[in-house]
């Protein structure tokens, strides 16, 4: 089978897919003794990066934590790209990747002592952007795909309410203090009983979200068959509990939390639909070895079914009713599961998803005391992983066979006290290369 590598996404990019980046915990080793300066806080960060949806772009991104109050994160990041020859509706023509995106993650809302928002929303055009539309479910065809130029925009607002209790009832913002990316004095932490200890809030988040086809005439090859545009927009509501020592890079500790979506088919929503999900990642704080300061085992599994998926009626031709678009619902493939396959590559009404990672940090770090580095780099980390996932059209047994699998290595580092990997992963479709922000079990 012949391989491909494809390059996704600057790692500022990648932070338009995050929903709850909080800043909380994680042990310190008390074999870090070096004295270096304090983590530099804010960030303006060039970048340029290359892939098979945008072409070679750059841009300009800032990260700054502290932002407003301390426990919150601000990002923002315009850029653009060199002009592409594409195909639409059976024409030549050309287009350039464009767009900019903004997060503020972890905002206090003023007069509360325990309510955080957080907004973050991307504004972009893609010039070949893949879409698995049609041929999406477990045995389908790699080849199979929609290509075409167009919008993808979307705005996401979240409103997380702490409980009073555990973690939780004194420090609700989260406030921690760092010290050459870990956190200070956070040793007898993670594990505990669950909703006794740990840090438990419940939550809504408000979803618009666009996409836009311009290759859409019925018989072109690659078309969206008419398609135009796929909006949706609803609510999730969620429960979420960390029990780690660190949300943003846990040596031990556990951590879960259940979704539910809706788009109840309001205003310009194409179709009503729902997705249910339930997450769980547990980590393992593992020897060192003399060329290390953290070694941990990290597990996570997914699982999630859409009740509204109805499989005996068509929204449109070919197209399911009251079906999730192709980037929600049960899914894998891209930045965050299974890594080794195009984004999005299976969605069907049913998925399970497994992966653990040994991630190692090392005692070597050339960029800690680096001046002329615009942001601050504590540590550097080696990560191998696995994942197995698959989808399905029912929620049975069946999710437990023909599973797909990947692997693959990373290289990771804290800058501005924000994880940033760079993951190859390996898979029978190919190998994918992705630049991005925040840990994968994260989202």
């Amino acid at each position: 089978m012949k391989k491909h590598i494809t390059l996704t996404h600057s790692l500022l990019l990648t932070a338009l897919l995050s929903l709850q980046p909080a800043l909380a915990e994680e042990s310190v080793m008390d074999r870090i003794t070096d004295i270096i300066p304090d983590s530099k806080d804010l960030a303006i960060v060039p970048y340029a990066f290359s892939t098979d949806t945008t072409g070679f772009a750059g841009g300009v991104g800032v990260i700054k934590q502290g932002f407003i109050q301390p426990q919150t994160i601000g990002i923002a990041t315009l850029f653009y790209g060199a002009e592409q020859d594409i195909i639409t509706n059976g024409q030549e023509d050309t287009a350039n990747f464009s767009g900019g995106f903004f997060g503020i993650f972890d905002y206090k809302i003023p007069g509360t002592e325990r309510l955080l928002f957080s907004v973050l929303g991307l504004k972009s055009y893609f010039p070949k952007n893949r879409y698995y539309l049609y041929d999406h479910n477990n045995n389908s065809d790699e080849n199979s795909y929609v290509e075409s130029a167009g919008n993808m925009d979307f705005i996401y607002a979240t409103l997380k309410y702490v409980l009073p209790m555990g973690d939780g009832l004194d420090n609700p913002e989260g406030h921690y203090k760092l010290k050459h990316g870990f956190a200070v004095g956070r040793e007898g932490y993670g594990g505990g009983t669950p909703f006794v200890t740990g840090r438990t809030s419940l939550g809504i988040t408000g979803f618009y979200e666009h996409n836009s086809f311009d290759n859409y005439l019925p018989g072109t090859p690659r078309s969206s068959e008419g398609i135009k545009s796929w909006n949706t927009n609803g609510l999730r509501f969620f429960i979420n509990h960390d029990n780690t020592d660190y949300d943003l890079n846990p040596s031990h500790g556990y951590q879960f939390k259940l979704q539910y979506s809706k788009d109840f088919g309001w205003a310009d929503s194409d179709q009503s639909w729902d997705f249910l999900e339930f997450k769980y990642n547990h980590y393992i704080n593992l020897p060192t070895f003399s060329f290390t300061q953290q070694n941990v085992l990290a597990m996570s599994f997914w699982t999630g079914y859409s009740f509204s998926w109805d499989e005996d009626n068509e929204y449109l031709p070919g197209i399911d009713a009251h079906r999730p678009p192709p980037w929600e619902g049960a899914r894998l493939g891209g930045i965050f599961r299974m890594r080794g396959y195009n984004t999005d590559r299976f969605s069907d009404k049913a998925v399970t998803y497994g992966t653990a990672e040994y991630r190692a940090i090392l005692d070597w770090n050339p960029f800690r005391k680096n001046e002329y580095i615009p942001v601050a780099i504590d540590w550097l980390q080696v990560v191998g992983f696995a994942e197995v996932g698959r989808v399905n059209d029912t929620y049975n047994f069946d999710l437990l066979t023909d599973l797909k699998y990947d692997a693959g290595i990373s290289i990771r580092a804290m800058a501005a006290q924000v994880p940033i990997r760079f993951d190859v992963a390996f898979s029978e479709e190919g190998t994918n290369i992705w630049v991005m922000i925040f840990q994968p079990f994260d989202f």
